[in-house]
């Protein structure tokens, strides 16, 4: 693995890590109100975040292009804050991976938090917990395996992420050259050694992100039930 491969390695690992603790930050206040709540909404609240499991990349990264361009409403105010343009950058690239992955976070959030029930819940008011206290000392303990599904699931999509990353942050070195990008440069340039070593590294992480997951909600399940 040559040097460049080495420096989009670790620029991938910084993409995926960002991405992730945004995801984090957004999805799980999303997802335990899609849990929680009882409105008419919800159906439709659920299928505009779950839109990007269905829409082919290039479309999002393609309307991502305009919101995030200097013509559009997210890039004309990143632009009044001093913050420049964000398409073909490291956070244009982040911001794109982060609506990407968003399904990938609040669903099984929602899993997690729906699988409590009301009882725990109820247990805990009848404590006088607040709201706050309730969900950080109730609810996160008991949807951990959920939380573990979230952050490994986002954390994978960013680091496999191709389309959306080329359109919103094309192909430059150092900047928005990540993994996936980099794969099909080497195999675009009939380099297949290359390709070989980083497409096997990312098989070789995905299969054992995926263990980590089923064996975690394996014994978590087994707790249940006893």
């Amino acid at each position: 693995m040559s040097g460049v491969d080495l420096t989009v390695v670790w620029l991938t690992l910084k993409l995926a890590s960002v991405v992730t603790l945004l995801l984090l930050v957004i999805a799980t206040p999303v997802a335990w109100w899609l849990s929680q709540t009882q409105s008419k909404l919800k159906p439709a609240v659920s299928a505009i975040f779950a839109i990007p499991l269905v829409l082919p990349p290039t479309v999002l990264g393609f309307y991502l292009l305009l919101l995030l361009g200097p013509n559009g409403p997210a890039g004309q105010l990143s632009a009044g804050l001093g913050l420049g343009t964000l398409p073909f950058s490291f956070a244009g690239i982040a911001i794109a991976c982060a609506v990407h992955s968003l399904p990938f976070v609040v669903q099984p959030l929602q899993n997690a938090f729906e699988a409590i029930g009301k009882r725990p819940l109820e247990v805990a008011a009848t404590l006088r917990a607040s709201p706050w206290d309730t969900f950080w000392h109730v609810v996160v303990p008991m949807a951990r395996p959920g939380f573990f599904t979230a952050i490994v699931m986002g954390f994978c999509h960013s680091i496999g992420e191709f389309g959306v990353v080329l359109m919103i942050g094309g192909n430059i070195p150092g900047e928005t050259r990540v993994l996936s990008v980099e794969i099909y440069n080497h195999v675009e340039a009939m380099e297949y050694s290359q390709a070989h070593w980083l497409a096997g590294g990312m098989v070789a992480f995905s299969f054992v992100a995926l263990l980590a997951i089923y064996i975690i909600n394996h014994r978590a399940n087994r707790r249940g039930t006893l």
